[in-house]
């Protein structure tokens, strides 16, 4: 049977958006290579998920320790997809970025259809999803073994899946969402308010958020004693989650303070990653709500609800943080509200200059991109995974590490690790709330054989030469996402403390 010219039309621009990933792909990896020198992640945390993924492969389990399970994901679905990727392939670099560019892919293709489900011209459409891929933190995001493409992906089908009034499917693929990014938590109450309440539209926005929500708050509980993995125990510095952990601040900081500092950290974020981007989003969603209504209107709202909810609920660095890694699933929203708003107001002379105007505007923020991208890889390959090897080839294998970044070093050497920061230790948090001396105290009830931390943070600690002894360090010339210039190995001399 022949294909319609509906079918190849599709199929032609579904294409074209993938094939346009060949521009930022190169550039970035191009740039890694020359500065880095090898094919890394730009981030520790990457290193966790597949460090995390390697063990359940192994059937250790979802461990970072093998034989002690651990909450210690904040994307959990994303360290599950990568477990089944590891199971088959091999946990692996490569595996890590396969996955996070299919991810990207997805979501750019999506994006155009969802773009065109709620009324942009199709070349409009187009540009959308090619954008999306063009707009430096998804590239960031493909190749950095993070789970952000795999949220976008999930936001932008949860977007084509509204525009076709497919309630079930919004709910389940909007709460998908939720387990690779919580923050997209946010969308899913205007989801549900975007259309008259019905029953069934009721039940799905209960019962979806609740079959994903319920086996990850039951793991929490049992391993960590929280209803929230030990990340967010360990990292959320206030906000009503901390407040209900115990993390308590100032209620000026909570209500004025840190929304309005979140607030202007996303307009400079969408700033960076396109010019035109927080000129365009105001009027676009307006005229989306006057285009499409409710429907797509109220959903657009979580552009402006994005950085507030994360200051009021549970704040830990900004929308802007490390690329954008807590925003960028709000990508596909913004490019389609922008697409479904302004792109039937182009006139057919000025569409042509105006779509090529925004592609032209989005590679020319690429470079820049691509050169974060490229020394994240460095800082992390010369220092955590440096180390990593070092200890490998210098340590002994039943040896414990006490470290502050536990990814690429755990992942390297197979050392069982206890972390400092608590991400994978949620024993060590009633220490942490005490200060410095609290994490003293506490490594030396651990007494681990080996310390593996930056100075910088711990300078008591290291400032102990009668518990610890220096053996190996590493200093970067450059500092792009480490937490400091240099990190050092001790080893344990005694463990009174």
């Amino acid at each position: 049977m022949e294909a319609s010219p509906t079918g190849r039309l599709v199929a032609t621009d579904d294409m074209a958006v993938v094939l346009a990933a060949a521009l930022p792909l190169v550039l970035f990896t191009a740039v890694e290579r020359s500065v880095a020198g090898t094919s890394g992640f730009p981030l520790d945390d990457a290193w966790i998920h597949l460090h995390f993924a390697r063990n359940l492969a192994e059937g250790a389990g979802f461990a970072y320790n093998p034989g002690r399970p651990v909450a210690g994901s904040t994307a959990p679905l994303w360290t599950l997809l990568l477990g089944g990727g590891a199971f088959v392939a091999g946990a692996s670099v490569a595996l890590a970025k396969v996955l996070g560019v299919a991810g990207a892919l997805g979501a750019a293709v999506l994006t155009r259809r969802a773009a065109l489900a709620w009324g942009a011209p199709p070349a409009v459409a187009l540009v959308a999803g090619v954008a999306l891929l063009w707009a430096g933190p998804v590239a960031w995001g493909a190749l950095s073994g993070m789970e952000v493409t795999l949220a976008a992906l999930l936001v932008a089908g949860t977007l084509a899946a509204h525009a076709a009034d497919r309630g079930v499917l919004t709910a389940a693929l909007g709460s998908l969402a939720v387990a690779a990014r919580p923050e997209a938590a946010l969308l899913l109450p205007l989801l549900a308010l975007a259309r008259p309440l019905t029953p069934a539209r009721i039940a799905a926005f209960i019962l979806a958020p609740l079959a994903v929500a319920a086996p990850m708050v039951a793991f929490s509980y049992a391993t960590v004693g929280a209803l929230y993995p030990a990340t967010a125990a360990a990292k959320i510095e206030g906000g009503l989650l901390g407040w209900l952990g115990g993390v308590h601040e100032p209620l000026g900081m909570t209500l004025a303070a840190r929304p309005l500092a979140f607030t202007r950290e996303w307009a400079d974020w969408l700033w960076r990653t396109h010019a035109l981007l927080p000129l365009a989003l105001a009027p676009a969603i307006v005229l989306a709500w006057r285009r499409c209504g409710r429907p797509l209107g109220v959903v657009a709202l979580a552009l402006v609800a994005h950085p507030i909810g994360m200051a009021l609920l549970a704040p830990y660095r900004g929308p802007g943080f490390q690329e954008g890694r807590y925003s960028i699933h709000l990508l596909p929203l913004a490019v389609v509200v922008v697409a479904a708003g302004l792109g039937p107001a182009l006139r057919r002379r000025a569409a042509v200059p105006a779509l090529l105007a925004w592609l032209a505007l989005a590679s020319w923020a690429l470079v820049p991109a691509a050169e974060r991208y490229a020394w994240g890889v460095q800082n992390i390959d010369a220092m955590q995974v440096g180390i990593g090897r070092w200890v490998d080839a210098n340590v002994p294998r039943s040896a414990r590490l006490a470290v502050n970044d536990i990814g690429a070093i755990a992942y390297v050497s197979r050392r069982e690790v206890v972390d400092l920061m608590g991400l994978v230790t949620p024993e060590i948090l009633p220490y942490r709330r005490q200060g410095e001396e609290g994490v003293i105290r506490f490594v030396g009830e651990q007494c681990p054989d080996y310390v593996i931390v930056f100075p910088a943070w711990f300078p008591r600690l290291t400032a102990r030469g009668d518990l610890l002894e220096p053996v190996h360090r590493v200093r970067l010339d450059r500092v792009e996402v480490s937490g400091a210039q240099e990190m050092v190995v001790y080893r344990v001399a005694r463990c009174a403390v």
